[in-house]
């Protein structure tokens, strides 16, 4: 067990976040762990997260077999079989990744279902702690909008859409249209002037972007690189049929309703290209238009992002440059020893930072100071950070969300310690895709020949939106990062240099010093 000293004190601000629906998380044999009920052993206090049921994971940064024997063990004697999946092709031979592990039905001995939680208690109960370490639950990742249009899926737990039992409603507002909600809009300006190829010096700031994928909008067709593999393989997801920025009602009823997270990559990458439009921005599909996201996929990816930006700092075929990643999801740790498992998102994203990209994650949208993660890995201001920065890394930065005017943070936005930056995220507006919903204006006629009618809200094909949340401060910090590393591209692209600009920008730019 950890020292009581090396344990988190919870603070009083530090509320529990709402917790989706069960039907919403069923799909991906989703459970919601309960504090009250949850088995726990002497020291653990669990608090409350979501994760896929019947699966363990163990980090590729261990040995594999050693940790599997353990589980496959206790799993006996609860009457629970423990599988070893193989591994994901695509994380084969790379440094980062994780295994994972099947619970089921081994015998009519069994009297509890099998559960990774319950299986990793009954280890702790028999093994010394740090024999456990690199194996965690495989936790359920939550995208950062807010939407008020989808009240039954679990997408958005945390806004206005439920009113029993979720937050107050100052902060329920922000998923209203006309308060901050996601409404189609009319933007009369022109396009983010970007410069020719032949005008910038060096090469330009590289932007990648792991959402839901990107949509076709002329202010992004000539920026955006989409489907960029690794030795030949896919990241993330890429089936056409299955693309929230093509299709934006996948799920649910038939009622054309545009599913709460389609759209949001693509109006992440035009707030990317609003604040440098002269950076380059790679887009890769992790997330499904209604989520969830599984922790184990989302993992994968980024070990093959980290891969591609390794294989560039070594001058290796292959190799792509990354200079800022935007990362706008999140989920919250149940015990501080699970912590040690994290170690393994940490250390993907750590090595991304130690060649010389920024890593740029916002902080959620729950009003608690309860620290979320990956944003929580960013240096605390107090001190009491969850891992330490090694020497001559870039630190992991967190970003919240202000309001319109500037000056005030959004109500929604979580804060805390370790939430180190804040920019614009409510009421941003950016593109969207020509998406036209199943909701229909009030009120239509005709006039003069004219068709007069009030405004259709999920009407997109005008290609611009308003949405609130920290989904869009996280991508508006990483367009100021990269507009920051611009003029200093030139300057060559060594390691020492990328590290070198990036950290005068995380000064210039974050409450963080180094």
């Amino acid at each position: 067990m950890l020292p009581d000293e090396d344990k988190p004190k919870r603070k009083p601000l530090d509320r529990e976040p709402k917790t989706p629906p069960r039907d919403a998380i069923a799909p991906i044999d989703g459970r919601v762990l309960d504090p009250a009920t949850a088995l726990s052993v002497a020291g653990v206090q669990p608090r409350p997260t979501v994760y896929v049921g019947p699966r363990l994971t163990i980090s590729k940064s261990v040995n594999v077999g050693e940790k599997f024997d353990i589980l496959a063990e206790v799993g006996k004697s609860l009457g629970w079989t423990v599988e070893l999946e193989p591994e994901d092709p695509r994380t084969e031979g790379l440094k980062f990744g994780v295994r994972k592990i099947k619970l089921g039905f081994d015998s009519r001995a069994a009297i509890l279902a099998p559960d990774g939680w319950t299986l990793l208690q009954q280890a702790r109960a028999r093994f010394a702690f740090r024999e456990l370490e690199g194996i965690g639950l495989d936790h359920v990742v939550t995208a950062w909008p807010f939407d008020a249009s989808h009240p039954f899926d679990a997408s958005h737990p945390f806004d206005a859409s439920h009113p029993a039992g979720g937050p107050a409603w100052p902060v329920a507002t922000y998923g209203l249209p006309g308060q901050g909600g996601r409404q189609p809009v009319a933007y009369v300006g022109p396009s983010p002037h970007r410069v020719a190829d032949t005008e910038v010096q060096g090469r330009r700031p590289v932007v990648a972007i792991l959402d839901t994928g990107c949509g076709k909008h002329p202010w992004l067709d000539d920026v955006v690189t989409k489907g960029l593999q690794l030795n030949g393989l896919d990241i993330g997801y890429t089936e056409p049929v299955t693309d929230p920025e093509i299709h934006g009602d996948l799920l649910g009823a038939l009622d054309g309703m545009i599913d709460p997270l389609s759209g949001h990559g693509t109006f992440i990458a035009g707030l990317v290209h609003q604040a440098c439009p002269d950076a380059d921005i790679l887009s890769w599909r992790v997330v499904p238009s209604v989520g969830p996201i599984v922790e184990s996929d989302w993992v994968t990816a980024l070990a093959q992002i980290a891969e591609l930006v390794r294989k560039f700092r070594a001058g290796e075929a292959g190799g792509q440059a990354i200079d800022v990643l935007s990362l706008s999801m999140g989920y919250y740790h149940e015990t501080p020893e699970d912590l040690l498992f994290d170690r393994t998102l940490f250390s993907i994203l750590d090595d991304l930072a130690a060649h010389g990209t920024v890593v740029i994650c916002s902080a959620g949208n729950d009003a608690t100071a309860r620290p979320c993660f990956p944003a929580a890995f960013a240096p605390w201001s107090d001190g009491n950070n969850v891992v330490e920065t090694p020497a001559g890394h870039l630190p992991i930065v967190s970003v919240g969300a202000l309001n319109p005017n500037g000056s005030s943070d959004a109500l929604f936005s979580n804060a805390g310690y370790w939430v180190r930056a804040y920019t614009h995220g409510a009421a941003v507006m950016s593109t969207f895709p020509a998406f036209q919903g199943g909701l229909q204006p009030t009120a239509a006629t005709k006039a003069y020949g004219r068709l007069r009618e009030n405004i259709d809200p999920d009407d997109f094909r005008g290609g611009f939106g308003v949405w609130s949340g920290t989904s869009f401060a996280a991508p508006l910090m990483a367009g100021k990062f990269a507009q920051h590393l611009l003029p200093s591209m030139a300057d060559g692209d060594d390691l020492a240099a990328a590290l070198s600009r990036a950290l005068d920008a995380v000064e210039d730019l974050t409450s963080i010093r180094t």
